[in-house]
């Protein structure tokens, strides 16, 4: 029995060692030191971002015997798309929507820019895992910027808990918060380093053949291998309530969230979102576009192209295996043909909608869909102030929100909440200023700055509407989400006072918004529910980019985890999964 577990080890180990040595640092892989270019010049210039971000899709314009097709140009599908294109492969990117990026792209309205996903992202700092990860994929053109130590504020009732960035500054400013809970916080921190340290076996558990994933797991043999885990199938809750029983404690060590209670997340995703963040917060100099902006031209240069306004309504099949994408264009249907496609469409879009009833009736497609939840929907507010961030004295400091410490019942009270309660009663909001994290935009935008507010919304609320086109949704569902918008930027003001009668510029986003712009399902914010059920290891070794259909890959959120950095994983394990790069890196 023991010479079988060190056997297992050693496979997950080699596996997770071939995915953070190749991926991450570039050692024999497809990434190199010699991609690595001088930035240029910010390009500001809307005809030429253009050019690259809304290359309208035409027939003439598809590349001639492509090895890959991707559904969906966000982080997910362009990392992905990048990887191969690295590898000497031609892909060719379809997005729906009139611009590529997804989540990370933005918009501009009266004078102001607003991104409409990418708040900040962690492991920025020089040599960090992600930032590497992010100069291979930009070719090191994507720059960014520091947000101030205290990048986080956390507001409990009448209570501020500030949070900063450094390894011995993070425990330190919380100890000094809540005197007496000092071992809590300690072993906190353990725990986030445990987790952090240990992660790359979760992505290994993808790579391995699923056989042997399951064997382990079904063995009980996993669990002995490393404590993380048993972190990730512990609930959040559970693990922090062992630690302290300081409700606001709780609350700090929870705060980050993203539509789950901690009586319902994993504490391994928690844990590893604040670890995320620990070196510090960053944002891309010259707003969320800057990604794909500077992805797209390694896809082109390897004869690939990012196409938008291709809406591809189904994945082509012959004799069971993907051969292509079928692209609506009015009146006609574009077919589409490579032997390999990728969809970062999501899980349930892709087995829902793109591919015919008898493979999402195959009883391991059932299983696994039966295991997974819709996400939750949330609102957004877009708001232009008159004023540059500097005049108005607003920092890149993000502000967490919630009306009470109790987490749980605040997030299941906005479940079930009636919009007109919401109105009244506001249990939780975010505020943040991306024009305050990015010293260009005044630059590029003089005179102006700009606000984002965010809270959790249940797509009934709003699902009445789904399906019809922005603008065109009537007087009641302008009425229902400008109500809301209004409340919460009267709650912003009460935070910065000298907004009053600055406003210049408001509009509000619903689930619908995401379910048409991004066909995010039920407008959900992070893909699958990033629930507890979704982090048992069995389901982890499931939710791989292989699937079903031989040919069809996955990439995205839904692999690995939530946000930039859980997509643009997603997008490096896919890539590491094809044919074309697995077989090229023989484990």
């Amino acid at each position: 029995m023991m010479i079988l577990l060190i056997l297992l080890l050693l496979c997950l180990s080699i596996a997770s060692l071939y995915y953070y040595l190749w991926f991450h640092l570039g050692w024999g892989s497809l990434f190199s030191e010699e991609s690595i270019q001088p930035p240029r010049p910010l390009v500001t210039d809307k005809r030429t971002r253009d050019k690259v971000l809304k290359q309208g899709f035409s027939q003439d314009k598809i590349p001639a015997n492509l090895d890959a097709l991707i559904i969906g140009s966000g982080v997910g599908g362009l990392s992905a798309a990048v990887a191969l294109a690295k590898a000497g492969k031609k892909v060719l990117v379809l997005e729906q929507h009139d611009q590529a990026g997804g989540s990370c792209h933005t918009f501009q309205e009266h004078g102001y820019e607003f991104d409409v996903g990418l708040h900040y992202v962690g492991q920025m700092h020089e040599g960090g895992m992600f930032r590497v990860i992010m100069d291979q994929l930009t070719d090191g053109q994507l720059q960014w910027n520091r947000l101030g130590d205290q990048y986080d504020s956390v507001i409990i009732g009448h209570k501020v808990y500030k949070v900063y960035a450094g390894k011995h500054e993070f425990p330190d400013a919380l100890k000094k918060q809540f005197p007496g809970e000092e071992e809590a916080i300690d072993k906190f921190v353990s725990l986030m380093k445990k987790v952090a340290r240990h992660v790359p076996l979760l992505a290994a558990l993808k790579i391995i053949p699923q056989f042997i994933a399951l064997f382990i797991l079904k063995t009980g043999l996993l669990h002995r291998l490393s404590p993380v885990f048993h972190l990730t199938e512990s609930r959040h809750q559970d693990v922090v309530e062992k630690l302290t029983s300081n409700k606001d404690l709780q609350t700090v060590f929870s705060y980050l969230f993203y539509g789950v209670p901690p009586n319902d997340s994993s504490f391994m995703i928690n844990a590893l979102l604040l670890h995320h963040y620990k070196r510090g917060a960053w944002y891309p100099r010259g707003g969320s576009s800057e990604i794909a902006f500077h992805m797209i031209p390694v896809v082109e240069r390897a004869g690939g192209a990012v196409l938008v306004n291709a809406s591809v309504t189904r994945i082509l099949l012959n004799k069971g295996r993907a051969t292509g994408v079928a692209v609506q264009r009015k009146d006609k249907e574009i077919c589409i043909y490579a032997p390999v496609v990728i969809s970062d469409a999501g899980i349930f879009n892709t087995y829902g909608q793109l591919l015919p009833p008898e493979v999402r009736i195959k009883p391991e497609v059932e299983s696994l869909l039966s295991n997974l939840q819709y996400g939750m929907g949330c609102f957004l507010v877009f708001v232009g102030i008159r004023g540059t961030s500097d005049e108005l004295g607003l920092q890149s400091t993000n502000l967490w929100i919630y009306s009470e410490s109790d987490l749980n019942s605040m997030m299941e009270k906005c479940k079930s909440m009636e919009w007109e309660e919401i109105c009244q009663e506001l249990p939780l909001m975010f505020i943040t200023f991306p024009s305050a994290k990015d010293p260009t935009y005044s630059q590029r935008h003089p005179g102006h700055s700009c606000m984002t507010l965010l809270t959790m919304a249940p797509y009934d609320w709003f699902q009445q509407w789904s399906g019809q086109k922005p603008r065109h949704r009537g007087d009641e569902y302008q009425r229902m989400k400008m109500k809301l918008a209004e409340h919460m930027v009267e709650r912003a003001i009460k935070e910065f006072p000298q907004l009053q009668n600055k406003i210049d510029y408001m509009e509000a986003a619903t689930p619908v918004s995401n379910e048409h712009y991004l066909r995010a399902p039920k407008g959900s914010m992070y893909g699958a529910e990033q629930n507890c059920s979704r982090y048992q290891c069995e389901i982890v070794s499931k939710m791989r980019s292989q699937t079903v259909v031989p040919g069809l890959y996955l990439t995205g959120q839904d692999v690995f985890s939530s946000g930039v950095a859980g997509a643009v994983h997603g997008g490096l394990l896919c890539a590491s999964a094809s044919p074309y790069i697995s077989s090229y890196y023989y484990i």
